[in-house]
Protein backbone atom coordinates (compact mmCIF):
# COMPACT_ATOMS: atom_id res chain seq x y z
CA UNK A 1 0.00 0.00 0.00
CA UNK A 2 1.52 3.41 -0.74
CA UNK A 3 2.46 5.71 2.00
CA UNK A 4 0.32 8.26 3.12
CA UNK A 5 0.99 12.26 3.61
CA UNK A 6 1.75 12.09 6.47
CA UNK A 7 4.30 9.03 6.12
CA UNK A 8 6.13 10.99 3.82
CA UNK A 9 7.05 13.16 5.77
CA UNK A 10 7.36 10.72 9.35
CA UNK A 11 11.19 11.41 10.99
CA UNK A 12 11.72 14.82 9.19
CA UNK A 13 12.89 17.53 11.06
CA UNK A 14 11.31 20.63 11.17
CA UNK A 15 12.95 23.50 9.90
CA UNK A 16 10.46 26.02 10.21
CA UNK A 17 10.39 26.11 6.37
CA UNK A 18 6.94 25.30 4.49
CA UNK A 19 6.07 21.65 3.96
CA UNK A 20 6.47 20.01 0.14
CA UNK A 21 2.68 20.43 0.18
CA UNK A 22 2.15 23.67 1.12
CA UNK A 23 4.74 25.09 -1.75
CA UNK A 24 4.08 23.02 -4.25
CA UNK A 25 0.19 22.95 -3.72
CA UNK A 26 -0.55 26.71 -2.41
CA UNK A 27 0.38 28.04 0.68
CA UNK A 28 -3.42 28.86 2.36
CA UNK A 29 -5.22 25.94 2.60
CA UNK A 30 -3.22 22.22 4.25
CA UNK A 31 -3.92 18.98 2.69
CA UNK A 32 -6.40 16.36 4.49
CA UNK A 33 -3.94 13.91 6.57
CA UNK A 34 -6.12 10.95 6.35
CA UNK A 35 -5.17 7.67 5.49
CA UNK A 36 -6.33 7.03 2.00
CA UNK A 37 -7.79 3.83 1.31
CA UNK A 38 -6.41 2.38 -2.17
CA UNK A 39 -8.75 2.78 -4.95
CA UNK A 40 -9.06 0.08 -7.68
CA UNK A 41 -8.13 -0.16 -10.81
CA UNK A 42 -10.90 1.03 -12.47
CA UNK A 43 -11.44 3.21 -9.39
CA UNK A 44 -8.03 4.97 -10.44
CA UNK A 45 -8.44 4.99 -14.18
CA UNK A 46 -12.22 6.50 -13.64
CA UNK A 47 -10.33 9.49 -11.37
CA UNK A 48 -7.81 9.80 -14.12
CA UNK A 49 -10.56 10.68 -16.58
CA UNK A 50 -12.20 13.38 -14.42
CA UNK A 51 -9.03 14.66 -14.11
CA UNK A 52 -8.06 14.72 -17.55
CA UNK A 53 -11.84 15.91 -18.64
CA UNK A 54 -11.43 18.70 -16.06
CA UNK A 55 -8.38 20.31 -16.89
CA UNK A 56 -7.10 19.08 -20.19
CA UNK A 57 -9.95 20.79 -22.62
CA UNK A 58 -9.05 24.30 -21.07
CA UNK A 59 -5.34 23.67 -21.23
CA UNK A 60 -5.61 22.65 -24.77
CA UNK A 61 -7.73 25.36 -25.86
CA UNK A 62 -5.25 27.80 -24.36
CA UNK A 63 -2.18 26.42 -25.62
CA UNK A 64 -4.10 26.13 -29.54
CA UNK A 65 -4.89 29.64 -29.12
CA UNK A 66 -0.91 30.64 -27.99
CA UNK A 67 0.10 28.89 -31.02
CA UNK A 68 -1.92 30.86 -33.40
CA UNK A 69 -1.13 34.09 -31.71
CA UNK A 70 2.47 33.56 -32.38
CA UNK A 71 2.05 32.10 -36.17
CA UNK A 72 -0.85 33.66 -37.13
CA UNK A 73 1.88 36.17 -38.76
CA UNK A 74 2.70 33.57 -41.67
CA UNK A 75 -0.89 33.33 -42.65
CA UNK A 76 -0.81 37.49 -42.90
CA UNK A 77 2.07 37.52 -44.78
CA UNK A 78 0.32 36.08 -47.94
CA UNK A 79 -2.85 38.24 -46.85
CA UNK A 80 -1.19 41.20 -47.42
CA UNK A 81 0.89 42.30 -44.15
CA UNK A 82 4.65 42.26 -46.66
CA UNK A 83 2.65 45.24 -48.78
CA UNK A 84 0.47 47.56 -46.48
CA UNK A 85 3.56 48.09 -44.04
CA UNK A 86 6.51 48.01 -46.72
CA UNK A 87 8.31 44.66 -45.25
CA UNK A 88 11.00 44.76 -47.79
CA UNK A 89 14.51 42.94 -46.98
CA UNK A 90 14.27 41.65 -44.06
CA UNK A 91 11.98 43.50 -42.09
CA UNK A 92 10.36 40.47 -41.84
CA UNK A 93 12.10 38.46 -40.23
CA UNK A 94 13.13 40.99 -37.69
CA UNK A 95 9.47 40.89 -36.93
CA UNK A 96 9.45 37.52 -36.06
CA UNK A 97 12.64 37.62 -34.65
CA UNK A 98 12.02 40.40 -32.02
CA UNK A 99 9.04 38.25 -30.65
CA UNK A 100 11.51 35.45 -29.77
CA UNK A 101 13.91 37.41 -28.38
CA UNK A 102 11.89 39.37 -26.00
CA UNK A 103 9.89 36.22 -24.94
CA UNK A 104 13.34 34.36 -24.24
CA UNK A 105 14.30 37.73 -21.79
CA UNK A 106 11.39 37.38 -19.74
CA UNK A 107 11.51 34.00 -19.37
CA UNK A 108 15.37 34.15 -18.17
CA UNK A 109 15.00 37.64 -16.34
CA UNK A 110 11.99 37.34 -14.91
CA UNK A 111 12.94 37.31 -11.37
CA UNK A 112 10.70 37.83 -7.90
CA UNK A 113 11.43 38.31 -4.45
CA UNK A 114 8.97 35.36 -2.54
CA UNK A 115 9.60 34.60 1.02
CA UNK A 116 10.00 30.51 0.11
CA UNK A 117 12.26 29.37 2.77
CA UNK A 118 13.48 30.95 6.34
CA UNK A 119 14.89 32.65 7.00
CA UNK A 120 16.70 34.00 3.30
CA UNK A 121 14.80 35.47 0.62
CA UNK A 122 15.70 33.22 -2.61
CA UNK A 123 15.52 35.55 -5.84
CA UNK A 124 13.78 33.11 -7.96
CA UNK A 125 14.98 32.77 -11.31
CA UNK A 126 11.98 32.25 -14.45
CA UNK A 127 8.40 32.95 -14.65
CA UNK A 128 7.93 29.49 -14.00
CA UNK A 129 8.44 29.68 -10.12
CA UNK A 130 5.59 32.23 -10.32
CA UNK A 131 3.41 29.63 -10.12
CA UNK A 132 4.32 29.01 -6.81
CA UNK A 133 3.60 32.50 -5.44
CA UNK A 134 -0.22 33.23 -8.12
CA UNK A 135 -2.49 30.55 -8.34
CA UNK A 136 -2.25 29.33 -11.50
CA UNK A 137 -6.22 30.06 -11.85
CA UNK A 138 -5.27 33.96 -12.05
CA UNK A 139 -1.68 33.55 -13.50
CA UNK A 140 -2.34 31.70 -16.55
CA UNK A 141 -5.90 32.92 -17.11
CA UNK A 142 -3.95 36.70 -16.88
CA UNK A 143 -1.46 35.83 -19.21
CA UNK A 144 -3.86 34.65 -21.88
CA UNK A 145 -6.19 37.94 -21.42
CA UNK A 146 -2.87 40.16 -21.76
CA UNK A 147 -1.96 38.06 -24.85
CA UNK A 148 -5.28 38.66 -26.82
CA UNK A 149 -5.34 42.26 -25.77
CA UNK A 150 -2.05 42.92 -28.20
CA UNK A 151 -2.88 39.95 -30.72
CA UNK A 152 -6.24 42.61 -31.37
CA UNK A 153 -4.19 45.56 -31.09
CA UNK A 154 -1.81 44.01 -33.76
CA UNK A 155 -4.59 44.22 -36.24
CA UNK A 156 -4.02 48.08 -36.05
CA UNK A 157 -0.96 48.81 -37.02
CA UNK A 158 0.04 50.95 -39.63
CA UNK A 159 4.08 51.13 -40.10
CA UNK A 160 6.68 49.12 -38.99
CA UNK A 161 7.91 50.37 -36.08
CA UNK A 162 4.29 49.73 -34.61
CA UNK A 163 4.21 45.92 -35.92
CA UNK A 164 8.06 45.22 -33.98
CA UNK A 165 6.64 47.30 -31.16
CA UNK A 166 3.50 45.04 -30.76
CA UNK A 167 5.46 42.03 -31.41
CA UNK A 168 7.84 43.00 -28.16
CA UNK A 169 4.48 43.03 -26.18
CA UNK A 170 3.52 40.06 -27.24
CA UNK A 171 6.72 38.87 -26.10
CA UNK A 172 6.54 39.92 -23.02
CA UNK A 173 2.42 38.97 -22.46
CA UNK A 174 2.98 35.24 -23.17
CA UNK A 175 6.26 34.34 -22.05
CA UNK A 176 5.20 32.40 -18.93
CA UNK A 177 2.10 30.16 -20.77
CA UNK A 178 4.03 27.20 -21.67
CA UNK A 179 6.55 26.45 -19.26
CA UNK A 180 4.10 27.29 -16.72
CA UNK A 181 1.51 25.13 -18.14
CA UNK A 182 3.92 22.58 -19.14
CA UNK A 183 5.18 22.65 -14.82
CA UNK A 184 1.65 22.68 -14.26
CA UNK A 185 0.86 19.41 -15.82
CA UNK A 186 4.28 17.86 -13.83
CA UNK A 187 2.44 19.17 -10.72
CA UNK A 188 -0.86 16.70 -11.05
CA UNK A 189 0.33 13.44 -13.03
CA UNK A 190 2.55 10.87 -12.34
CA UNK A 191 6.15 10.94 -14.48
CA UNK A 192 4.73 8.42 -16.76
CA UNK A 193 1.84 10.18 -17.60
CA UNK A 194 3.34 13.39 -18.47
CA UNK A 195 4.32 12.87 -22.01
CA UNK A 196 0.66 12.06 -22.90
CA UNK A 197 -0.47 15.29 -21.62
CA UNK A 198 2.45 17.23 -22.88
CA UNK A 199 1.55 15.75 -26.45
CA UNK A 200 -1.85 16.99 -26.01
CA UNK A 201 -0.44 20.46 -25.64
CA UNK A 202 1.77 20.21 -29.09
CA UNK A 203 -1.37 18.38 -30.43
CA UNK A 204 -2.72 21.63 -29.79
CA UNK A 205 -0.32 23.94 -31.49
CA UNK A 206 -0.18 21.48 -34.57
CA UNK A 207 -3.59 21.99 -34.59
CA UNK A 208 -3.22 25.88 -34.55
CA UNK A 209 -1.74 25.25 -37.46
CA UNK A 210 -5.21 23.87 -38.99
CA UNK A 211 -7.01 26.30 -37.66
CA UNK A 212 -4.54 28.98 -38.83
CA UNK A 213 -5.15 28.07 -42.52
CA UNK A 214 -8.80 28.07 -42.40
CA UNK A 215 -9.20 30.58 -40.71
CA UNK A 216 -7.06 32.64 -43.08
CA UNK A 217 -8.73 31.27 -46.15
CA UNK A 218 -12.30 32.14 -44.88
CA UNK A 219 -10.78 36.00 -43.59
CA UNK A 220 -9.24 36.56 -47.18
CA UNK A 221 -13.05 36.96 -48.34
CA UNK A 222 -13.13 40.27 -45.56
CA UNK A 223 -10.17 42.09 -47.56
CA UNK A 224 -11.20 45.50 -47.31
CA UNK A 225 -14.39 44.89 -44.95
CA UNK A 226 -14.87 48.56 -42.78
CA UNK A 227 -11.21 49.48 -44.44
CA UNK A 228 -9.41 46.39 -42.80
CA UNK A 229 -7.49 44.74 -44.79
CA UNK A 230 -7.76 40.45 -44.70
CA UNK A 231 -4.33 40.12 -42.15
CA UNK A 232 -6.01 42.93 -39.90
CA UNK A 233 -9.29 40.47 -39.56
CA UNK A 234 -6.39 37.71 -38.31
CA UNK A 235 -5.19 39.36 -35.55
CA UNK A 236 -8.69 40.96 -34.57
CA UNK A 237 -10.51 37.97 -34.62
CA UNK A 238 -7.60 35.65 -32.63
CA UNK A 239 -7.11 38.25 -30.33
CA UNK A 240 -10.70 38.28 -29.19
CA UNK A 241 -10.97 34.58 -28.99
CA UNK A 242 -7.85 34.45 -26.81
CA UNK A 243 -9.58 36.98 -24.16
CA UNK A 244 -12.31 35.37 -24.15
CA UNK A 245 -10.62 31.79 -23.18
CA UNK A 246 -8.55 33.02 -20.90
CA UNK A 247 -11.38 35.52 -19.26
CA UNK A 248 -13.17 31.72 -18.58
CA UNK A 249 -10.21 29.87 -17.06
CA UNK A 250 -9.96 30.51 -13.53
CA UNK A 251 -11.05 27.26 -12.54
CA UNK A 252 -7.30 26.08 -13.04
CA UNK A 253 -5.53 24.86 -9.29
CA UNK A 254 -3.51 22.57 -7.42
CA UNK A 255 -4.32 19.02 -6.51
CA UNK A 256 -4.60 20.38 -3.08
CA UNK A 257 -7.25 22.36 -3.41
CA UNK A 258 -9.42 21.20 -6.02
CA UNK A 259 -12.80 21.39 -5.97
CA UNK A 260 -14.00 19.00 -7.81
CA UNK A 261 -12.20 15.94 -6.24
CA UNK A 262 -13.26 14.16 -2.85
CA UNK A 263 -10.59 14.78 0.12
CA UNK A 264 -10.02 11.23 -0.36
CA UNK A 265 -8.87 11.45 -4.36
CA UNK A 266 -7.13 14.69 -3.43
CA UNK A 267 -4.63 12.61 -1.23
CA UNK A 268 -4.69 9.86 -4.06
CA UNK A 269 -3.72 12.33 -6.35
CA UNK A 270 -1.11 13.76 -3.89
CA UNK A 271 0.35 10.35 -2.83
CA UNK A 272 0.65 9.10 -6.91
CA UNK A 273 2.75 12.04 -7.52
CA UNK A 274 5.14 12.11 -4.67
CA UNK A 275 6.50 8.92 -5.06
CA UNK A 276 8.02 10.55 -8.25
CA UNK A 277 9.25 13.20 -5.49
CA UNK A 278 10.31 11.21 -2.59
CA UNK A 279 13.56 13.31 -2.61
CA UNK A 280 12.03 16.52 -3.24
CA UNK A 281 12.31 17.72 0.27
CA UNK A 282 15.85 16.48 0.96
CA UNK A 283 17.38 18.93 -0.50
CA UNK A 284 17.48 23.29 0.47
CA UNK A 285 15.63 24.88 -2.54
CA UNK A 286 18.68 27.17 -3.22
CA UNK A 287 20.35 23.99 -3.65
CA UNK A 288 17.77 22.69 -6.01
CA UNK A 289 18.26 26.12 -7.99
CA UNK A 290 22.09 25.40 -8.46
CA UNK A 291 21.81 22.28 -9.14
CA UNK A 292 19.38 23.61 -12.34
CA UNK A 293 22.12 25.34 -13.52
CA UNK A 294 25.21 22.67 -13.52
CA UNK A 295 23.11 19.51 -14.39
CA UNK A 296 24.97 18.28 -17.54
CA UNK A 297 21.87 16.88 -18.68
CA UNK A 298 19.64 19.99 -18.47
CA UNK A 299 22.03 21.28 -21.19
CA UNK A 300 22.01 17.60 -23.46
CA UNK A 301 18.38 17.45 -23.67
CA UNK A 302 18.19 21.29 -24.32
CA UNK A 303 20.22 20.79 -27.62
CA UNK A 304 17.83 17.95 -28.15
CA UNK A 305 15.14 20.59 -27.85
CA UNK A 306 16.66 23.17 -30.25
CA UNK A 307 17.44 20.75 -32.41
CA UNK A 308 13.54 20.59 -33.33
CA UNK A 309 12.74 24.00 -32.34
CA UNK A 310 15.15 25.49 -35.31
CA UNK A 311 13.06 23.59 -37.99
CA UNK A 312 9.41 23.24 -36.23
CA UNK A 313 9.51 27.28 -36.09
CA UNK A 314 10.98 27.93 -39.62
CA UNK A 315 8.51 25.53 -41.07
CA UNK A 316 5.58 27.13 -39.26
CA UNK A 317 6.11 30.83 -39.75
CA UNK A 318 6.98 30.17 -43.94
CA UNK A 319 5.24 26.91 -45.00
CA UNK A 320 2.10 29.49 -46.39
CA UNK A 321 5.17 31.59 -48.44
CA UNK A 322 6.87 27.39 -49.14
CA UNK A 323 3.39 26.48 -50.82
CA UNK A 324 2.98 29.82 -52.50
CA UNK A 325 6.34 28.83 -54.14
CA UNK A 326 5.32 26.01 -55.43
CA UNK A 327 3.09 27.85 -58.14
CA UNK A 328 -0.12 27.96 -56.35
CA UNK A 329 -2.35 30.68 -55.85
CA UNK A 330 -2.89 32.37 -52.31
CA UNK A 331 -5.90 31.11 -50.94
CA UNK A 332 -5.05 27.82 -52.02
CA UNK A 333 -1.63 28.15 -50.54
CA UNK A 334 -3.24 29.08 -46.70
CA UNK A 335 -5.71 25.70 -47.67
CA UNK A 336 -2.57 23.48 -48.65
CA UNK A 337 -1.52 24.30 -44.71
CA UNK A 338 -4.15 22.60 -43.35
CA UNK A 339 -3.23 18.93 -43.74
CA UNK A 340 0.78 18.59 -42.47
CA UNK A 341 -0.36 19.89 -39.51
CA UNK A 342 -3.74 17.61 -38.93
CA UNK A 343 -1.38 14.41 -39.28
CA UNK A 344 0.79 16.06 -37.51
CA UNK A 345 -1.68 16.22 -34.36
CA UNK A 346 -2.55 12.62 -34.72
CA UNK A 347 1.43 11.62 -35.02
CA UNK A 348 2.33 13.47 -32.13
CA UNK A 349 -0.77 11.38 -29.74
CA UNK A 350 0.44 8.23 -31.82
CA UNK A 351 4.18 8.73 -30.47
CA UNK A 352 2.96 9.64 -27.09
CA UNK A 353 0.90 6.80 -26.26
CA UNK A 354 3.15 4.17 -27.23
CA UNK A 355 6.21 6.14 -25.70
CA UNK A 356 3.89 6.27 -22.18
CA UNK A 357 3.38 3.12 -22.43
CA UNK A 358 7.10 1.36 -22.95
CA UNK A 359 7.97 4.23 -21.28
CA UNK A 360 10.77 4.84 -23.19
CA UNK A 361 11.61 8.52 -24.70
CA UNK A 362 14.51 8.27 -26.82
CA UNK A 363 13.69 6.15 -29.67
CA UNK A 364 10.26 8.39 -30.39
CA UNK A 365 12.77 11.49 -30.40
CA UNK A 366 15.12 9.69 -32.83
CA UNK A 367 12.28 8.51 -34.94
CA UNK A 368 11.13 12.04 -34.80
CA UNK A 369 14.35 13.81 -35.63
CA UNK A 370 14.77 10.90 -38.81
CA UNK A 371 11.13 12.22 -40.32
CA UNK A 372 12.08 15.24 -40.11
CA UNK A 373 15.42 14.99 -41.28
CA UNK A 374 13.84 13.99 -44.65
CA UNK A 375 11.40 16.05 -45.00
CA UNK A 376 14.02 19.19 -45.20
CA UNK A 377 16.30 17.23 -47.62
CA UNK A 378 13.86 16.27 -49.66
CA UNK A 379 13.22 20.26 -49.92
CA UNK A 380 16.37 21.28 -50.23
CA UNK A 381 16.47 18.89 -53.51
CA UNK A 382 15.60 19.63 -57.14
CA UNK A 383 12.54 17.63 -57.09
CA UNK A 384 9.21 18.29 -58.17
CA UNK A 385 6.67 20.79 -56.32
CA UNK A 386 4.41 18.01 -55.60
CA UNK A 387 7.26 15.71 -53.75
CA UNK A 388 8.21 19.17 -52.05
CA UNK A 389 5.15 19.11 -50.32
CA UNK A 390 5.43 15.93 -49.46
CA UNK A 391 8.35 16.41 -47.98
CA UNK A 392 6.34 19.78 -45.95
CA UNK A 393 4.37 16.96 -44.43
CA UNK A 394 7.80 15.03 -43.14
CA UNK A 395 9.15 18.29 -41.88
CA UNK A 396 5.38 19.38 -39.54
CA UNK A 397 5.20 15.86 -38.59
CA UNK A 398 8.72 15.20 -37.21
CA UNK A 399 9.26 18.65 -35.54
CA UNK A 400 5.89 18.74 -33.47
CA UNK A 401 6.07 15.30 -32.30
CA UNK A 402 9.93 15.52 -30.91
CA UNK A 403 9.67 18.38 -28.65
CA UNK A 404 6.77 16.68 -26.13
CA UNK A 405 9.01 13.68 -26.23
CA UNK A 406 12.67 15.99 -25.20
CA UNK A 407 10.24 17.49 -22.84
CA UNK A 408 9.05 15.12 -20.85
CA UNK A 409 12.47 12.90 -21.06
CA UNK A 410 13.78 15.53 -19.08
CA UNK A 411 11.06 15.74 -16.50
CA UNK A 412 11.20 11.89 -16.11
CA UNK A 413 14.99 12.81 -15.11
CA UNK A 414 14.96 15.97 -12.93
CA UNK A 415 14.37 15.28 -9.02
CA UNK A 416 13.13 17.67 -6.50
CA UNK A 417 10.84 20.10 -8.05
CA UNK A 418 12.81 23.59 -8.00
CA UNK A 419 15.34 22.08 -9.86
CA UNK A 420 12.43 20.38 -11.90
CA UNK A 421 10.21 23.36 -12.91
CA UNK A 422 13.63 25.70 -13.21
CA UNK A 423 15.56 22.82 -15.44
CA UNK A 424 12.14 22.96 -17.64
CA UNK A 425 11.97 26.25 -17.98
CA UNK A 426 16.16 26.17 -19.14
CA UNK A 427 14.90 23.98 -21.62
CA UNK A 428 11.84 25.88 -22.90
CA UNK A 429 13.84 28.98 -23.02
CA UNK A 430 16.95 27.60 -24.64
CA UNK A 431 14.26 25.61 -27.51
CA UNK A 432 12.82 29.47 -27.66
CA UNK A 433 16.28 30.49 -29.10
CA UNK A 434 15.44 28.24 -32.17
CA UNK A 435 12.29 30.84 -32.62
CA UNK A 436 15.53 33.50 -33.10
CA UNK A 437 17.34 31.38 -35.55
CA UNK A 438 14.42 29.75 -36.98
CA UNK A 439 12.61 33.09 -38.12
CA UNK A 440 15.61 34.41 -39.86
CA UNK A 441 16.84 32.11 -41.97
CA UNK A 442 14.54 31.59 -44.38
CA UNK A 443 15.38 34.86 -46.29
CA UNK A 444 12.99 36.60 -49.31
CA UNK A 445 16.13 36.70 -51.62
CA UNK A 446 16.57 33.17 -51.05
CA UNK A 447 12.94 32.02 -52.29
CA UNK A 448 11.74 29.92 -53.74
CA UNK A 449 14.46 27.21 -52.96
CA UNK A 450 15.72 28.86 -49.84
CA UNK A 451 18.80 26.63 -49.96
CA UNK A 452 20.36 28.33 -46.73
CA UNK A 453 16.73 27.52 -44.79
CA UNK A 454 16.48 23.92 -45.60
CA UNK A 455 20.59 23.74 -45.08
CA UNK A 456 20.84 25.42 -41.37
CA UNK A 457 17.55 23.22 -40.63
CA UNK A 458 18.90 19.92 -41.66
CA UNK A 459 22.65 20.99 -39.37
CA UNK A 460 20.71 21.31 -36.00
CA UNK A 461 18.42 18.08 -36.94
CA UNK A 462 21.79 16.17 -37.46
CA UNK A 463 23.29 17.58 -34.21
CA UNK A 464 20.25 16.44 -32.04
CA UNK A 465 20.52 13.00 -33.82
CA UNK A 466 24.01 12.73 -32.29
CA UNK A 467 22.83 14.27 -28.76
CA UNK A 468 20.16 11.46 -28.55
CA UNK A 469 21.83 8.78 -28.40
CA UNK A 470 24.97 10.46 -26.17
CA UNK A 471 22.43 11.03 -23.88
CA UNK A 472 21.39 7.51 -23.78
CA UNK A 473 24.53 5.64 -23.29
CA UNK A 474 25.38 8.07 -20.32
CA UNK A 475 21.68 7.23 -19.27
CA UNK A 476 22.40 3.62 -19.33
CA UNK A 477 25.82 3.94 -17.61
CA UNK A 478 24.49 5.55 -14.86
CA UNK A 479 21.48 2.90 -14.29
CA UNK A 480 24.22 0.41 -14.40
CA UNK A 481 25.95 1.72 -11.90
CA UNK A 482 22.95 2.44 -9.32
CA UNK A 483 22.16 -1.16 -9.69
CA UNK A 484 25.89 -1.59 -9.10
CA UNK A 485 25.79 0.24 -5.65
CA UNK A 486 22.35 -1.06 -4.55
CA UNK A 487 23.54 -4.14 -4.86
CA UNK A 488 26.53 -3.64 -2.69
CA UNK A 489 24.45 -2.02 0.02
CA UNK A 490 22.05 -4.76 0.43
CA UNK A 491 25.32 -7.33 0.58
CA UNK A 492 26.72 -5.16 3.22
CA UNK A 493 23.22 -4.30 4.83
CA UNK A 494 23.00 -0.74 4.30
CA UNK A 495 20.05 1.17 3.42
CA UNK A 496 20.39 2.38 -0.16
CA UNK A 497 18.47 5.64 1.17
CA UNK A 498 20.60 6.75 3.71
CA UNK A 499 23.08 8.28 0.98
CA UNK A 500 23.08 12.18 1.17
CA UNK A 501 22.31 14.32 -2.35
CA UNK A 502 25.15 15.60 -4.10
CA UNK A 503 23.74 19.14 -4.75
CA UNK A 504 23.56 18.06 -8.80
CA UNK A 505 21.82 14.79 -10.83
CA UNK A 506 24.64 12.90 -10.00
CA UNK A 507 24.43 9.07 -9.37
CA UNK A 508 23.98 9.55 -5.88
CA UNK A 509 20.74 11.81 -6.08
CA UNK A 510 18.01 9.03 -6.08
CA UNK A 511 15.14 7.63 -4.02
CA UNK A 512 15.05 3.94 -3.76
CA UNK A 513 14.17 2.75 -7.08
CA UNK A 514 14.85 5.25 -8.86
CA UNK A 515 15.74 5.11 -12.94
CA UNK A 516 17.08 7.21 -15.34
CA UNK A 517 14.31 7.07 -18.30
CA UNK A 518 16.01 5.99 -21.45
Amino acid sequence: MAKTSSDIHQGKPDSGAPSQKEEMYGSEERIEQGVTSALTAAQEAELWRRIDLRLMPMIILMCLLSSMDKSNIGSAKLDGLIAQLNLAGNKYNIALMIYFIVSHLMRAFRLIHERVVQPPILLEFSSNLVIHVIRPSKWLPGIMILSGLVMMLMGFVTTYPQLVGVRVCLGVAEAGLYPGVVYYITVWYPKYMCQYQLALLWGAGSLAGVFSGLLAYAIGFMDGDDGLEAWSWVFIFEGVATMLVGSIAVFMDYPSTAKFLTAEERSFVIEKKGRDDAEDEEQHVSQQVWAAFTDWQIWALSVVQISFAVPLYGITYFLPTITYGFGYSTSISQLLTVPPYALATVTVLVFAYFSDKTKLRSPFIFAAQLITLLGYVINISEVPPGLKYFGTYMCVIGSYAGIPGATSWLANNLRGKYKRSIGMALQISVGNLGGVIGSNIFRIQDGPRYLLGYGMEIVFISVGLVAVPVTVLAYTCMNAQIDHEELLEKQQGQNAESKQEGGNSSISSRASGFRYTL
